[in-house]
């Protein structure tokens, strides 16, 4: 009878924190059995040759939304399909209440079972989720959501506080679908943040933390009236514009000072320019025993409103924060650089090209990007700006994993950990088309663009998910209790 039920062969092992290693690397009852030198071919039910390859940890990609457009068990399907392109094994989905996702509020208690219910059996990874109390029944959930749900990160979106600015000044409390008496404002994130950081103290062996979005949203009235009043015109700089970085700079402020006032870790979600990271930067120097982390996604990385709109992409690449500028792609990877930024996410919203239209208002902001996290970090970080292996496997799978009670099953290829894992060959190239997502979207703001560097075989719990472009199985995701 063979050892082992994989053996990952011939390939360098890229490990966090560390470095890179020649080995051979195997896996027995999905989780990884040993690393060693030539390790014997007989030994394994099933080689997979990695010669010439990298062989990384499989992405955590920390920041998703399954179902906030679509029907949520096709999303779940369609979209964690779509991560194995990109060498994602874990999505973790924001969830809330409201208008979008299940169109419906009420209890945690009574709405993440559904959830749970509708992704079971259908996600192509493993799956968590971080979750938005939206009002204070909800905030008291939060002890129970951790306990028994194995749910330890929640989320406050700052823009929501007093109107609904994605649906054009429409009252919060409607979209929010919250009655008389329930102000979302910083009142609440300061009970918010008391809750978190009673759960997280009363958590020694894990982190609780709350993510937020932090753009200031009377500052982003302003500036919305300013665009209008000026001609309204439907391009991407015009959004970028109507919601400068200037609302990311006071937004942190606001959160980091509430954060320091209560204890709580928070994790400053897809910092959109360098603006927005000066401000995390110092918000970490004014409490140096605070617990801040930095994430930035691949779109604010890579994208830039100015190529975007001369190349007439039309309103696709509209989101939440804005598409910024060059200068602050450039700030942003020199935070990468110097170990501002955390990790690397892809804001995954599957959004299809009819919900966004020509018109800025109405366009429904959001758009996948899961199925380009390992090829985009290695294309633009490795190649073009000698990021080392080691820092890339960091920022898309150990710092999200660390940060989100996932230590010592995901982020590494060490021996006891799940088997997740990507062969990577560093020098293939592909131009990005809709196709070879994988995705349910039909369109992609990346469309076009030459990518060097990209997955062979992505490998969930030892279990060959993903292959030369192909997935290999059905879904065999399971929900991470966290």
């Amino acid at each position: 009878m063979a050892r082992y039920d994989l053996l990952v062969k011939n390939g360098t092992l890229v490990q966090p924190w560390t470095g890179e290693i020649r080995a051979d690397l195997a896996v027995r009852d999905g989780v990884v059995a040993a690393i060693g030198d030539d390790l014997p071919a007989s030994d394994a039910e099933e080689v997979l040759d990695a010669q010439g390859k990298m062989v990384f940890p499989g992405a955590v990609d920390a920041h998703f939304h399954l179902g906030i457009y679509r029907q949520l068990g096709v999303d779940a399907a369609e979209e964690t399909r779509s991560s194995l392109v990109g060498g994602v094994t874990s999505v973790l989905s924001y969830f809330r209440t409201g208008e979008h996702y299940l169109n419906r509020t009420g209890p945690y208690a009574d709405i993440l079972p559904e959830v749970l219910k509708a992704v079971e059996g259908r996600a192509h990874t493993d799956y968590g989720f971080h979750l938005a109390p939206m009002d204070t029944a909800q905030t008291g959930e939060i002890p129970a959501l951790v306990a028994d749900a194995g749910v330890s990160s929640f989320k406050y979106y700052m823009f929501y506080k007093g109107f609904n600015l994605s649906a054009d000044s429409r009252d919060a409390r409607g979209f929010r679908m919250t009655g008389e008496g329930e102000e979302y404002d910083l009142g609440h994130l300061y009970q918010l943040m008391e809750a978190v950081a009673a759960a997280d103290a009363a958590r020694p062996d894990g982190r609780v933390s709350l993510s937020l979005h932090c753009e200031q949203a009377e500052l982003m009235r302003l500036f919305i009236d300013r665009v209008r009043a000026a001609g309204d015109p439907q391009t991407l700089r015009a959004y970028s514009e109507a919601r400068p970085p200037l609302t990311e700079r006071v937004a942190i402020g606001e959160a980091a000072t509430l954060a320091h006032a209560t204890g709580c870790p928070v994790n400053l979600l897809h910092l959109s320019s360098g603006e927005a990271l000066d401000a995390a930067r110092a918000a970490r120097a004014a409490a140096p025993g605070a617990d801040i982390r930095a994430e930035v996604t691949l779109h604010h990385l890579c994208l830039d409103h100015e190529s975007l709109d001369a190349a007439g992409a039309g309103l696709g690449g509209k989101v939440n924060p804005p598409i910024r500028t060059p200068a602050d792609n450039e700030a942003l990877w020199a935070g990468v650089a110097d170990g501002t930024v955390d990790w690397v996410a892809s804001d995954h919203a599957c959004c299809m090209e009819e919900s966004k239209g020509d018109a800025l208002w109405p366009a429904l902001p959001g758009f996948g990007g899961t199925a380009l996290l390992y090829p985009l970090l290695l294309s633009e970080g490795y190649h073009r700006r000698r990021v080392p292996l080691r820092r890339i496997a960091e920022l898309a799978s150990a710092s999200p994993a660390a940060a989100y009670g996932l230590t010592g099953r995901k982020g590494s290829l060490m021996v006891g950990h799940d088997a997740d894992l990507v062969v990577v060959d560093l020098d293939a190239e592909h131009t990005v088309t809709p196709e070879l997502l994988l995705s349910g979207q039909d369109h992609c703001p990346f469309d076009g663009r030459t990518v060097r560097g990209w997955p062979a075989a992505t490998v969930l719990r030892g279990q060959i998910a993903y292959r030369d472009g192909e997935v290999t199985g059905a879904p065999q995701g399971r929900y991470l209790s966290r």
